[in-house]
């Protein structure tokens, strides 16, 4: 039970809030120490659990190096807002007349799910694509119609534009056979004693798939006529 205390590391660090990666660190040595102590351990058997718990972090850092990546694709994201990358996307979205932000985040929730279904699970993301590009261009659709918007509609096109891109990756990605989330549900049916392929797994997502489709479709259109709506009437806040 001893191993458990990493779990109680883990409340206290986020409830003082405190740096989650330092958290997650000190819980996972926490939960090696607690694994090797023994009523009769020495320091110098905690220091070799330590030293093997600092190795696994090692060895995962190194098999999973790719990670690193991330970060030279924000710096590249930085600089590129900073030369004005979100100003120029409301700039030439506000040029299209018939763009909405409902029908500008319908297209791209639609190619983000059919793409995630074929397994091009980073064609788009919230980093790379909803911060920088999406979001600035919703909100210049609804500019270009409605002129300045107030905080409240802007942070919930906002909020919309992340949902267009969680949501159709959730739903698409189960449909693609080799994915992550495919091989988890059958490791976790079958280990319920329930044996299913993938592939079935695949077909199933299917009308799942079609179901977010339709429903979301149906969140978009009701987005551009709330927007319609609370920014045309009356006293609309500026």
């Amino acid at each position: 039970m001893l191993v458990l205390l990493g779990i109680g590391v883990v409340v206290l660090g986020f409830v003082l809030r405190a740096n989650p990666l330092l958290v997650v660190m000190a819980a996972a040595i926490t939960t090696g120490l607690a694994a090797a102590w023994t009523p009769d351990s020495d320091l110098q058997a905690m220091l070799a659990a330590l030293v093997s718990t600092l190795e696994l972090f090692g060895k995962a850092f190194n098999d999973n190096r790719y990670v690193s990546i991330v970060w030279i694709v924000l710096m590249a994201i930085g600089l590129l807002e900073r030369a004005g990358l979100q100003e120029r996307a409301r700039i030439v979205i506000a040029e299209v007349r018939a763009a909405t932000v409902g029908r500008l985040l319908w297209v791209y929730f639609f190619v983000r799910q059919v793409a995630a279904a074929l397994g091009l699970t980073s064609l788009g993301g919230h980093p790379q694509m909803v911060r920088p590009l999406i979001a600035p261009m919703a909100e210049g659709a609804a500019e270009a119609r409605y002129g300045p918007l107030p905080d409240r509609e802007r942070y919930l096109i906002r909020s919309h534009a992340a949902a267009a891109d969680n949501i159709g990756l959730f739903f698409g990605e189960d449909i693609f056979i080799a994915i992550a989330s495919i091989l988890l549900i059958k490791g976790f049916l079958e280990a319920n004693g329930i044996f299913v392929e993938p592939l079935e797994l695949s077909i199933w997502a299917i009308p799942t798939a079609i179901a977010a489709l339709l429903i979301h479709s149906l969140r978009l259109w009701r987005l551009d006529a709330h927007l319609h709506r609370v920014l045309t009437k009356p006293g609309a806040p500026a």
